[in-house]
């Protein structure tokens, strides 16, 4: 492991528990029964933890959206030619996707970063950090050489850090990459030992045959590259893919500079459990999203112990889940800075005569 990545990870701390009992201790200040606002409370106090603010707040949120191609689409895991992931790019980059949508809804950016989709890509809003033209076939071998990993990680990390630097406080995962299923699962099982028939799931919306061919397709990974689980530099080379390898930097890059990292699905479900695998504190800033309707998805928020936010039987990907959960994000925040006190508002709060 580099001397850079190993300043990113052991630059990540605990969350501030000063700013956490703050928060708690506010939120039974206000008027309403304890507890009573159930989840939002307790989102409220990881919030302030994370920033170590007791009252924060997100004016620039951006959802980080990485970029990549996967060799192993040339075994027909995806219901969509490989083709289709520099057209979709050119239509995030243009404002097209759902992912854009649902982003200016909630009144966040959109930063598309490309690590490694296989073509020459060029648009003034596209941040190019091209480590190479997608990676191998990893049902042949190796999907990346350790370095190519490692560079990809720490772009997705400095793609944060910038962002950073213009403003923003809470970052959102998305990705693009037809075939990025197939390698999430790889990962996934690497990491947990669990078993791809549990884990694969249908991805673009393959057919049963498409299913069972994508299963096959994953074991045959595993046994051709015998990923260590206990290095997750050594799953993400060998089963990964370069945008889901730049997911977990910009996990890491969040929780390094003390914000907020909202997980999308299951594609950004396996970079979380890379991330965590790589510096185990970067855990306490992640917030899961949703539950997506990809198979796996619930098996890997069991292995990160988050619970999500929303049910919607989403399974697009692109950042769409965690750019939805921003609105109860914000909900908690504007609770915490807006909701009259029993103090403030003459109101009993139970335990005797109003406060005022």
């Amino acid at each position: 492991m580099s001397e850079r990545l190993n300043q990113l990870i052991n630059s990540i701390t605990p969350p501030d528990e000063v700013a956490a009992s703050a928060a708690a201790k506010h939120l039974d200040q206000l008027t309403k029964p304890p507890g009573s606002l159930g989840k939002l409370e307790s989102l409220a106090i990881q919030l302030a933890g994370i920033t170590g603010v007791d009252k924060p707040e997100f004016a620039r949120k951006t959802v980080m959206v990485m970029a990549a191609d996967h060799g192993v689409c040339e075994e027909g895991v995806s219901a969509f030619p490989a083709e289709v992931t520099q057209q979709m790019l050119y239509n995030m980059l243009s404002g097209g996707a759902a992912i854009n949508v649902l982003a200016r809804h909630a009144g966040a950016d959109v930063r598309v970063v490309d690590v490694g989709v296989n073509a020459d890509v060029s648009h003034p809003d596209l941040v190019n950090r091209k480590v190479r033209m997608g990676t191998s076939n990893m049902a042949k071998g190796p999907a990346m050489l350790r370095m190519e990993a490692e560079q990809a990680i720490l772009a997705g990390a400095e793609a944060v850090a910038e962002a950073f630097e213009g403003g923003t406080r809470l970052f959102v995962t998305g990705e693009l990459g037809i075939g990025n299923t197939t390698a999430s699962a790889a990962v996934v099982c690497a990491l947990t030992g669990l078993e791809p028939e549990v884990i694969v799931g249908r991805g673009t919306g393959v057919d049963s045959a498409g299913l069972t061919r994508k299963i096959a397709v994953v074991c045959r990974a595993l046994d051709v590259n015998q990923p260590d689980g206990n290095d997750a530099l050594d799953v993400l080379t060998k089963v990964g893919g370069l945008e889901i390898a730049a997911l977990a930097g910009v996990i890491l890059g969040a929780a390094a500079h003390r914000c907020p990292v909202v997980l999308d699905g299951f594609i950004s479900g396996a970079a979380a459990l890379a991330a965590r695998a790589l510096a185990p504190a970067s855990a306490a800033y992640m917030l899961a999203s949703h539950a997506s309707d990809e198979r796996g998805h619930a098996a890997v928020l069991r292995q990160l112990k988050l619970e999500p936010m929303l049910h919607l039987d989403m399974r697009l990907g692109e950042g769409t889940g965690g750019a939805l959960s921003l609105h109860l994000i914000d909900a908690a925040c504007r609770i915490m800075r807006e909701m009259a006190t029993f103090a403030d508002a003459g109101v009993s709060d139970g335990q005797g005569a109003a406060q005022r």
